[in-house]
């Protein structure tokens, strides 16, 4: 959904009344803080007011013209962190007990330098700065938070995370494989039989995990509403509707007729509607929305301290490929089990060693080489997959969002960072985050 591959300029609860948004004033400040549980509290602080909330209302565009997430800016920001009221969602639930997640500040984060127009500026003060557009940052290192900030949001609120959903996606299908229940191996039809007769015949699950699919449907020119994947964003409710659109994704994929733009696993296409085919194979597989299987196998078993949700626009279907809504400090806990800390979030492993050794280095360059538009793949990238963007060679795994979000992973570093944003009226990100947090986080802890 709305893909983003930045790093080349390409767009493809039951929890308290009182939230933690710091735990010593210190901390804040760049300075050090003692280890501490970030669920010490402190007094509700409301994200809007009632007349904000009525402004911000008024001004979202009429649906029949324009579609909410086509507003940049302040508005963008206001409508990414208050989509639940915009929307209709499905839930995912947590469950038992929230797994703890201490703190212990480090400084050199905070104290960074971050080279600006204006010169270089402190990493914490260059997020408060007009030259960020970044919400939230966390930071947990050790499976302990190290940096914490929250610039433009409340640490309660659920944003959404764009294309970060396309990890969870990709996540639950390899906790499906080491069940026994997806051989990735085989082709999509052999779990859904409806798309037997479609595009996707003969094309197997690990091609539509790593964006080889070959199925010309790619993520692209927003504003041409006659796509095939505009009219798959129109069958989800996500973009302008008009009497022709289709009625649900399930009918137009199991209808789709676009060709190949290549064949199956030779090239890399970033597309939403892969991420969706994936999500209908772990429907069929489980019998169960697959909102429902995220609560099952991730969300209620990693502890997490708030409910998250889905965007369903149409008919109750999760928009899967970009539609989660989730406090930052949860998908940080998600971002846990890939690394050496995931007993901190779980007494029994979500994630096998065998995924998170398959992502560092069971992907193929040659899809990215490949790439339907081609760019040039940088030297410190070794490839993409199962709907991760990118893997680096310093072990880095990132999956990025449309406007601004992001979750980077090293397991070898045992590091965690994750990020929200919004795209401002000149149509564009304020500093590219991806870069800026790999060079402090490389700075602080080493390449």
């Amino acid at each position: 959904m709305k893909g983003d591959l930045a790093v080349w300029g390409i767009k493809f609860s039951r929890t308290p009344l009182t939230w933690v948004i710091g735990v010593c004033v210190a901390a804040w400040m760049g300075a050090g803080c003692a280890s501490k549980s970030v669920h010490e509290s402190v007094p509700f602080e409301s994200a809007s007011t009632v007349d904000q909330t009525l402004s911000q209302h008024r001004v979202l565009p009429d649906p029949s013209k324009k579609v909410w997430w086509e507003i940049n800016g302040p508005d963008m920001a206001w409508n990414n962190k208050n989509l639940h009221q915009i929307v209709p969602t499905v839930n995912v639930y947590r469950s038992g007990p929230v797994s703890e997640l201490k703190r212990h500040e480090n400084p050199r984060i905070s104290d960074y330098p971050i080279q600006t127009e204006e010169g270089l500026v402190p990493y914490a003060a260059y997020l408060a700065s007009d030259a960020s557009s970044t919400m939230g940052v966390v930071i947990l290192h050790k499976g302990e938070i190290v940096f914490e900030r929250y610039p433009r949001m409340q640490a309660y609120e659920k944003p959404i995370w764009w294309s970060v959903t396309k990890a969870f996606v990709g996540t639950v299908v390899a906790i499906l494989e080491d069940q026994g229940l997806i051989d990735v191996s085989q082709p999509v039809d052999a779990y859904v039989p409806e798309l037997k007769d479609s595009e996707y015949a003969g094309v197997t699950v690990r091609q539509v995990l790593d964006m080889a699919s070959g199925v010309d449907c790619p993520d692209g020119d927003y504003s041409d509403r006659d796509t095939c994947y505009m009219q798959f964003e129109a069958s989800l409710g996500d973009a302008v509707r008009d009497e022709d659109s289709p009625d649900n994704p399930y009918d137009l994929i199991s209808n789709l007729e676009v060709g190949k733009w290549a064949p199956p696993g030779t090239g890399f296409d970033y597309s939403g509607v892969n991420t969706f085919v994936l999500s209908w194979v772990v429907e069929s597989v489980t019998g169960m929305p697959f909102q429902d299987v995220v609560s099952r196998e991730i969300w209620g078993p990693m502890g997490a301290e708030s409910d998250a949700s889905i965007l369903a626009g149409r008919n109750g279907v999760p928009l899967t490929s970009g539609g989660l809504l989730a406090n930052p400090r949860d998908v940080a806990r998600f971002g846990l089990l890939f690394t050496p800390s995931q007993a901190v979030v779980s007494d029994e492993p979500i994630v096998s060693q065998r995924y998170v050794d398959l992502i560092l280095t069971g992907g193929d360059r040659s899809l990215l080489e490949n790439a339907r538009w081609p760019f040039p793949v940088p030297p410190n990238v070794r490839h993409n997959i199962y709907q991760w963007d990118l893997v680096f060679t310093n072990d880095d795994i990132y999956k990025g969002g449309w406007a601004g979000q992001g979750l980077l992973v090293n397991p070898r570093l045992d590091l965690v960072a994750v990020w929200l944003g919004y795209i401002e009226n000149d149509g564009k990100e304020r500093q590219e985050p991806l870069d800026i947090l790999r060079s402090v986080l490389t700075g602080v802890y080493g390449p």
